[in-house]
């Protein structure tokens, strides 16, 4: 089963590789580089993309009335998102360095850069930096509370998840009580960032 779900992390990470080649193929053919989290783009790429832009009159206009008095609705969310943001680096900052855990660079998971695009007129970036924040911060607070899980209760449920984080995987079987304490172990070392196969020794 071990080496069932090792092959299977294996695969993941080779389609991940695969993945980072397809962007570099599609950066080219859309003419931008990507160097130290900045966006390039060649002159002739943004011209080009202008002549795709909606107008903004056009874009609202077209949006249909229930779309714009649903507006509010969505960007109110912005204030529990702000609240969760502060509280989960607090928690962070605070719980991480006494557990031993990794922190979660939050960098990694907030990007926001489409707005950078010529074809998007100013509502659409707007829109565009709101969604990259909202699912970016949503994915941090996502990591942080699985290494949480992995320190504190790194065992699977009984049932089928419909999504599941990256740690789940080397998760204890639900039931394996023989198997539990060591498991527990290894899944503590992990988030710790810790030789693994040194902690099974222990």
């Amino acid at each position: 089963m071990a080496g069932n779900i090792k092959s299977i992390l294996e695969r993941i990470s080779g389609l991940q590789d695969d993945l980072e080649t397809a962007v570099s193929e599609k950066a080219e053919k859309f003419r931008y580089s990507y160097e130290d989290r900045k966006i390039r783009f060649r002159k002739e790429a943004l011209k080009w993309q202008g002549t795709f832009r909606t107008g903004l009159w056009r874009y609202v206009s077209g949006a249909g009335i229930l779309t714009v008095l649903s507006a509010p609705v969505i960007y109110g969310l912005i204030i529990p998102f702000v609240i969760l943001d502060i509280a989960v680096v607090v928690y962070q900052a605070i719980c991480f360095p006494i557990y031993g855990i990794k922190k979660v660079k939050r960098s990694d998971f907030i990007v926001i850069d489409r707005h950078h695009l010529a074809y998007l007129n100013a509502l659409q970036k707007l829109n565009c930096v709101y969604c990259g924040y909202g699912n970016g911060l949503l994915a941090f607070v996502s990591e942080v509370a699985a290494r949480t899980e992995a320190y504190w209760c790194p065992i699977k449920h009984a049932g089928k998840l419909a999504a599941y984080h990256r740690h789940y995987p080397h998760f204890s079987d639900y039931g394996d009580a023989e198997h539990f304490a060591e498991d527990w172990k290894r899944n503590m070392a992990r988030v710790r960032g810790e030789d693994v196969a040194e902690a099974k020794k222990d």
